[in-house]
């Protein structure tokens, strides 16, 4: 299994300050939580918390308190620092992850080292070894982006909990459908659109999920330390080609980005962009 780190500093986040005209965009602060010298280990989690964490996942939606307790009760408690890594690719497909707090990268590598397939989740998401029969291995790398907190729950014990409630199991066809239809869509993309586009695409797409509102109307903010190599495996290029989309984007006046943020200054010119 890979390593998990047992310290973390504050999540920081610089306040972004775009230079005029561009409107002033308001950077809120990302959660932090204060790790043990346990951290990577499993760790209590309150009854009424963990809870909680439940009802905002999407699969157990409509399950009642004593169902979540029980399933709950087959779940353990972890946390990473930026940079940990929740499982890796090739390893032993052992567990199903549900995020309670933080953000994730999840990536494939190719023979020369360039990664592939980008996505990210947040709280409430799940991933892992979402399987019915459970795989040889995890086919992708995930990695936190600022100090993040899961639910584990064993992969035989999650597909217990889908045969018991077939709702939870159904829950699992749509999130994992709604992977696949993104990937086609994505290749699609990567065949036909320019870089530009697929790039603008991209920002998009993270600025419906993880985007807050700016202080100027219809900006968005996107609070996630996207690098090259990110930029470059969500657009399918080189990080050379996703740097100078970048550039033209912001040129354009329709984005503006800073050390951990990303503006969305202009969502109907970004939806235009070649």
């Amino acid at each position: 299994m890979s390593e998990k780190p047992n310290t973390v500093t504050q999540a920081s986040v610089t306040r972004p300050t775009p230079h005029l005209p561009k409107p002033h965009l308001r950077a809120l602060p990302l959660r932090a939580v204060p790790l043990r010298s346990t951290c990577g280990r499993p760790h209590p989690c309150p009854p009424a918390m963990q809870r909680r964490i439940l009802e905002q996942i999407c699969l157990f939606q409509g399950l009642s308190g004593d169902e979540l307790a029980s399933i709950g009760a087959r779940m353990e408690s972890l946390a990473w620092s930026a940079g940990g890594a929740l499982f890796s690719a090739g390893e032993p497909a052992e567990h199903v992850y549900l995020l309670a707090a933080g953000q994730v990268k999840a990536f494939r590598t190719t023979v020369t080292g360039q990664r592939t397939s980008l996505d990210f989740f947040g709280p409430g998401d799940v991933l892992g070894g979402l399987t019915w029969a459970g795989g040889s291995g995890y086919t992708e790398t995930a990695l936190a982006l600022v100090t993040t907190c899961a639910l584990q729950i064993d992969a035989g014990a999650f597909r217990e909990v889908m045969f018991a409630h077939p709702s939870v199991a159904l829950g699992v066809l749509d999130v994992v459908s709604g992977r696949l239809a993104r990937a086609r869509s994505a290749e699609q993309e990567q065949a036909s659109a320019t870089v530009t586009k697929r790039v603008a695409t991209g920002l998009l797409r993270l600025a419906d999920t993880f985007g807050v509102p700016g202080d100027a109307p219809g900006t968005t903010l996107i609070q996630l330390p996207l690098s090259r190599a990110d930029l470059a495996a969500m657009a399918g290029t080189s990080a050379e080609s996703a740097s100078r989309a970048m550039s033209r984007l912001r040129r354009s006046g329709l984005i503006d980005t800073g050390r951990r943020w990303t503006a969305v200054l202009d969502a109907d010119g970004l939806l235009a962009a070649k």
